[in-house]
């Protein structure tokens, strides 16, 4: 039995894989159950971890130090990539309020952290690892550390107690948020009232008008919008009972009806262009276009030629080659409008409208074939990382900070993955990953990366919360985090009247917590949690990430 004690005791690299995989695959198991309802998933990992870590088992220091930081790097990058595609669109499309007041809960955080840290004494090394816990952000906790290392490289145990700190505060700022919600929900809840934006976006809103304005009356439809100071898209016209595609040479004629996708802000003005418009809602998602025009058919392509990756729509001439129109182009969920300056990404599902064989010729140009997403692109995922780790140890000089501040091994990635994610395909580079696959990637870092936190701060967790220090730990914990979410929420919700569904998804993306998340949606309506969680989520990270670098180095 020496081959046994020899892999699980002596420190070795087939020692420290074998114990980090039984602490993700422990984890992961009890991770799935459910204490009143609500499952810890994936964080049960590192608090498997601290238990490893408190009953003695230790793998080789430098063997963890890698297993963290690749973890980390990965999960990183992947979530930028995710997010890439739809990150610029979102605030297009009406989420810079969300964003603004997402902003303004991490900016209350960390005030709130700066002003404790002076009030208890409490060194900012562990503030900031209370923080992290507290907003369940493990990145920022990452970036923290990073800085703190940079500075003080022999300071070991100051960065382990930042994590031991963030373990302590970590269920408490998971509970918080959703007792928060829970107030919220009881004070501030109105059913269908307050809506922050439109799920369907500024970006593609359907409107029928009738064509009365004498002044486009012979135009066709290229005069009127070289004319036209709005962008719009007309994807059909009734001439009597005949429905026909218009291409952009086709003449507008009166008392024709016209159906306009366009922004929901711009329906005034396009009232003002075309004529009355018709009190038909064309925005429900229930509707049967094939019925309703049984000459034409409504098909979603989907994007998968590589030579058509950062191709602008106009340039295809899709419309005047086949006699078909593109009403909607849907990218990481976030419905665009096909303006002819809009490059297309692999991916992006397009909906198109005319003859069924007009369509299927359409469809070989752009590609259609599902099969063709699920190789993986590999390569872009290790040179992003090259190039986020790159950007991560640029030295950046700001005014006021005597040592420069290098975004990290967390700050870095995630910007290079949703740049790359975002305009990779202008300059024809492939940053497509279908979801299961980014999924795969974000949930295998992020297991790795907790697995390791745990069981570096594992050693004295147990220890630091059963003292007076510890809990004044769990007040400070407590406080941080539901302070500015209450804060933070009753202003989203009686200053900007914004609506429980939108308040509360808003707030769980700001605090990194898709656990409260979960619970949230049970009490709202449709998609609009996740919708507002997935709009505040990347600028989030991004900004805590960044202010937990700069707070180390001024305080630290």
């Amino acid at each position: 039995m020496e081959w046994l004690s020899e892999i699980f005791i002596e420190q070795s690299h087939i020692q420290a894989i074998l114990i980090l995989s039984i602490i993700c695959a422990a984890g992961l198991a009890l991770g799935k159950l459910k204490i009143g309802g609500v499952s810890l998933g994936i964080s049960f990992v590192f608090f498997a971890g601290i238990l490893a870590g408190h009953f003695g088992l230790k793998i080789n220091s430098d063997m963890l130090l890698l297993a963290q930081n690749f973890g980390l790097i990965i999960f990183i990058y992947s979530l930028g990539i995710q997010v890439g595609p739809g990150f610029f669109s979102s605030f297009k499309k009406g989420g810079i309020k969300l964003n603004v007041l997402s902003l303004a809960l991490a900016v209350a955080g960390t005030a709130l952290t700066v002003g404790l840290h002076w009030i208890s004494g409490i060194p900012m090394p562990e503030m900031m690892g209370l923080f992290s816990g507290a907003a369940t952000n493990t990145p920022m906790l990452g970036a923290a550390q990073q800085a703190f290392l940079q500075m003080y490289p022999d300071n070991l145990e100051s960065a382990n107690n930042m994590a031991i700190a963030c373990a302590v505060g970590y269920p408490f700022g998971l509970i918080g948020v959703i007792i928060c919600v829970i107030i919220l929900k009881k004070t501030t809840w109105t059913p269908g009232k307050g809506k922050a934006y439109d799920p369907a976006g500024d970006n593609t809103f359907v409107t029928e008008y009738l064509i009365s304005n004498p002044e486009i009356i012979g135009k066709t439809i290229q005069e009127i919008r070289q004319s036209a100071d709005v962008q719009f898209v007309i994807s059909r016209i009734w001439k009597g009972n005949k429905v026909i595609i218009p291409t952009s040479q086709t003449v507008i004629e009166q008392n024709e009806h016209v159906l306009v996708i366009s922004g929901k802000k711009d329906v005034e003005k396009l009232k003002g262009l075309f004529g009355p418009q018709e009190n038909i809602d064309w925005n429900k998602k229930d509707i049967d276009w094939n019925a309703i025009d049984n000459q034409l058919v409504s098909r979603k392509i989907l994007v998968t030629k590589p030579e058509v990756n950062g191709v602008k729509l106009g340039t295809l001439r899709l419309r005047n080659s086949f006699g078909i129109n593109i009403t909607r182009v849907n990218r990481a969920g976030i419905d665009l409008l096909p303006s002819k300056s809009l490059r297309l990404q692999l991916g992006d599902r397009l909906t198109i409208v005319g003859e069924n064989r007009a369509i299927e010729n359409a469809g070989k140009v752009l590609g259609n074939q599902a099969r063709e997403l699920r190789n993986p692109n590999l390569f872009t995922i290790f040179i992003g990382i090259v190039l986020g780790l790159v950007l991560g140890s640029i030295p950046i000089a700001l005014p006021g900070i005597s040592m420069p501040v290098k975004l990290g091994i967390a700050g870095g990635p995630i910007i290079v993955g949703i740049l790359m994610g975002a305009f990779g395909p202008r300059f024809h580079i492939t940053t497509y990953t279908t979801q299961s696959a980014n999924l795969m990637l974000r949930q295998l870092g992020l297991t790795i990366y907790l697995a390791g936190l745990g069981l570096s701060a594992g050693a004295g967790f147990f220890e630091t919360v059963f003292t007076w220090e510890g809990l004044k730990w769990v007040a400070i914990s407590i406080v941080l985090c539901v302070v500015p979410v209450i804060l933070i929420g009753f202003i989203s919700a009686k200053v900007f009247k914004i609506g429980y569904a939108d308040n509360v998804g808003m707030l769980c993306g700001g605090m990194a917590n898709p656990f409260a998340l979960d619970y949230a949606g049970n009490g709202a309506d449709g998609d609009d949690p996740a919708v507002a969680y997935a709009t505040v989520y990347p600028a989030g990270i991004f900004l805590r990430v960044i202010s937990a670098q700069i707070i180390i180095i001024l305080l630290g």
